[in-house]
């Protein structure tokens, strides 16, 4: 055991480093921050599209099947994820259904065009930017967005 040869001055160190520690990592505190978009980049061109949900099927099944399953049911592991497997969209996580027709596509959108990391350590699969990257046109994008709307109404 160390013996402290003053430990009103150890108490004192030891209260500094702390209260610099957390101030290094701590900012605000978590009620103080403001409230910031679901995705900064904001929604794209395909929201003010109508889209067509037979092609959006054809479009989904190559190039979201392979991580969201058949139909969108999900159940494909995401090893590092917090939820262990990526999201199911059918039905799609209830934080982004919307009565309004125009919501619901935007929060669509938004992972469609920007993609997204999971929460996790070390998730094995992230969102592609599909919009950001170029690899679906905005028409194609509001296809799948018809078509992931369609899943969650029958």
């Amino acid at each position: 055991m160390v013996r402290v040869k003053y430990p009103a001055l150890a108490g004192i160190v030891l209260g500094m480093i702390l209260a610099v520690g957390m101030a290094a990592c701590g900012g605000k505190p978590a009620a103080e921050e403001p409230a910031r978009p679901l995705n900064p980049g904001g929604a794209g061109e395909a929201v003010n599209l109508k889209g067509d949900p037979v092609k959006g099927a054809e479009i989904f099944q190559a190039n979201c099947v392979s991580c969201h399953g058949e139909e969108g049911k999900g159940g494909v592991a995401n090893p590092g994820s917090d939820d262990g497997e990526v999201p199911a969209l059918n039905p799609i996580d209830p934080t982004l259904v919307s009565q309004d027709a125009k919501t619901f596509a935007t929060n669509i959108d938004l992972f469609l065009e920007h993609g997204s990391t999971p929460a996790g350590s070390s998730p094995a699969l992230s969102m592609p930017k599909f919009g950001d990257d170029g690899m679906l046109q905005p028409q194609e994008i509001a296809d799948v967005i018809a078509y992931v709307i369609q899943l969650n109404q029958k």
